[in-house]
């Protein structure tokens, strides 16, 4: 909590008028869970007295607004999320997420560091500087997120500590490299004990069982956002670690962790979006739609709201907000109905920025932004993706992708083999797919065969590929993965879909290959028209571009491609294609 302030203690007595009453509010108290009628005083920004009906008396104010019976709740907060994931710097991100009712968020910049280290994250936070959104950042902990990569930075605990002096951080980022922290790696253990000793620690550890799950909390971590199932998160729940139920573009496991939730344990569970892009977010929503399908599934409403608020808070140690109540700051939404939640008029320290859906708050311009991160060999060809048959006839192991969750299986499947070299069958619906090293030009390239796609003709490429941001293409045929790689060089980085030699659309990503510079309906313009020519491809998904970009991760099982070749997770190595 802020110093305190004797004006905003005499407003609080009652001794002095408020900037601001709010009158005749049905009030969301996330402390009892309770949605009580009342009023709220304020004064510079924080809310001073919080009067329910009981204890009103006349307050005096300069302004009042009267919400005639309109609910009034604390701003929602993102536990975890990677705004670099919507495509959009903080700055132009602010404004699609706060019609949505989200005043605060706990932004990993892990994926602006994999490309830029330290410069990229300390740019994000000039990004953030002036935007009316409290966002604040953990300190990025696996860049790369393991041995099994490459990517454009590499940062220790040395390199970490400084940004320690930020108020702006309040933890170590989720610890990625469970092997490490379990096992007692010493430069694991050392950005954990910089994490315990500043702040806190968070984790991400998918599938992680029995005493090496012992052996991560041990080492101090305090939260996970990867269960994908009750077992997994109640084993995880039990050992003290705060769940955040996940539901954002990518993974969504709401429905099958909400069953766990109780009024016993709400307390130690929160809401996340992680991954969440950008037209899901502005028609969809944001935290607002997770809270809103979380009270369909039969979740009271107060509950479902301080799961999206006081509870993140409470972790991260912020005692400014996070709830409607005397000192913390004025952010906050108005809305009519508990059972179908919908932000109305959004404030953040008592400013309107927020109404019907529309950013009404202050725009400002965007930081001067790094560009020119995509680096690929001058001599990358056709061949470059060939990769030779060992013998004539072999099993291959094959990635299989999910559309909704960042988890992926592994399918054996008989290699179809051309002019000595195994290639793509579109009938099996088994695809070629390369990650190539594009930070420094080095070669690297990762070759493997992927299915789920369904990619009838041509190839989609991308440069945001978690976490390490290699450029990762699925194509049919070599030739048009060369072009969907040399144009995403091209333009600086993004998406596209090739077909036949010809470019069908492309979605620029400037900013580290990972961001656009462009205002959010554009954003969203070329998106729309990137995914409507990919189906035409053959490929049924929503966003095919989402798992994509999850299928270089080599720290989720099952099978992963970076550009060091077949990761097999729970093995954590390179393995051969082939089949044993």
């Amino acid at each position: 909590m802020t110093t305190p302030d004797p004006a905003l203690l005499a407003v609080a007595r009652g001794d002095a008028p408020a900037d601001l009453r709010i009158a005749n509010a049905r009030i969301v108290n996330v402390f009892t869970r309770e949605i009580l009628p009342g009023e709220v005083l304020v004064h510079d920004g924080r809310i001073a007295a919080v009067l329910y009906d009981d204890e009103q008396g006349h307050p005096q104010a300069a302004e009042t607004i009267d919400l005639d019976g309109q609910c009034l709740a604390p701003g929602f907060i993102d536990a975890h999320m990677h705004i670099e994931s919507t495509m959009m710097p903080p700055s132009v991100f602010a404004t699609v997420a706060l019609p949505h009712a989200t005043t605060g968020v706990i932004a990993d910049p892990h994926e602006i560091a994999n490309v830029l280290g330290i410069d990229g994250i300390r740019w994000m936070m000039r990004d953030a500087e002036g935007v009316p959104m409290d966002i604040r950042f953990g300190a990025s902990s696996c860049v790369p997120s393991c041995h099994l990569e490459h990517s454009g930075a590499v940062l220790t605990s040395g390199d970490l500590a400084p940004l320690f002096d930020e108020e702006r951080i309040v933890a170590l980022a989720e610890m990625m490299n469970f092997p490490g922290a379990a096992l007692g790696d010493p430069k694991v253990l050392a950005k954990i004990k910089l994490g315990l000793e500043k702040r806190i620690v968070d984790g991400h550890a998918p599938g992680l069982s029995g005493r090496m799950l012992q052996a991560y909390v041990a080492a101090g971590i305090s939260s996970d956002h990867e269960c994908t199932a009750i077992e997994e998160a109640r084993e995880k729940l039990r050992l003290g670690m705060r769940v955040y139920i996940r539901e954002g573009s990518a993974a969504r496991n709401l429905e099958a962790l909400l069953p766990l939730v109780t009024e016993a344990n709400a307390h130690r569970f929160c809401f996340c979006t992680d991954d969440r892009h950008p037209a899901d977010l502005r028609d969809d929503g944001h935290i607002d739609h997770v809270v809103r399908l979380a009270i369909a599934r039969g979740l009271n409403p107060a509950t479902a709201i301080a799961m999206a608020t006081i509870h993140v808070a409470d972790h991260y140690r912020l005692t400014h907000t996070g709830a409607i109540a005397p000192g913390r700051d004025a952010n906050f939404f108005t809305f009519d109905d508990p059972k179908n939640l919908r932000p109305d008029r959004v404030f953040y320290r008592a400013k309107e920025v927020a109404r019907a859906g529309r950013y009404t708050g202050p725009m400002r311009p965007l930081a001067a932004s790094p560009r020119d991160t995509v680096k690929l060999p001058k001599d990358l060809n056709e061949a470059s993706f060939r990769i030779p048959a060992k013998v004539d006839s072999a099993e291959l192991r094959v990635i299989r992708m999910h559309p909704h969750q960042l988890v992926t299986g592994e399918a054996r499947m008989p290699a179809r083999i051309e002019g000595g070299a195994y290639v793509s069958d579109v009938e099996r619906d088994m695809l070629k797919i390369c990650v190539i090293e594009r930070h420094n030009a080095t070669g690297a390239i990762g070759r493997a065969f992927v299915t789920g796609f369904q990619l009838k003709r041509g190839a989609i490429a991308s440069t945001v590929g978690h976490d390490a941001h290699n450029l990762a293409v699925v194509g049919t045929n070599d030739r048009d993965m060369l072009l969907a790689a040399r144009e995403l060089e091209r333009i600086g980085g993004g998406q596209c879909a090739v077909a036949d030699g010809t470019v069908l659309a492309a979605l620029p990503l400037p900013i580290a290959g990972l961001m656009s510079d462009q205002p959010s309906e554009t954003i969203i313009t070329r998106q729309e028209k990137l995914l409507a020519e990919t189906k035409e491809l053959g490929c049924p998904h929503h966003d095919p571009y989402m798992p994509l970009s999850f299928l270089p991760l080599p720290v989720i099982p099952a099978l992963k491609v970076s550009d060091l070749g077949l990761v097999d997770v729970t093995a954590f190595a390179v393995v051969a294609l082939e089949a044993e």
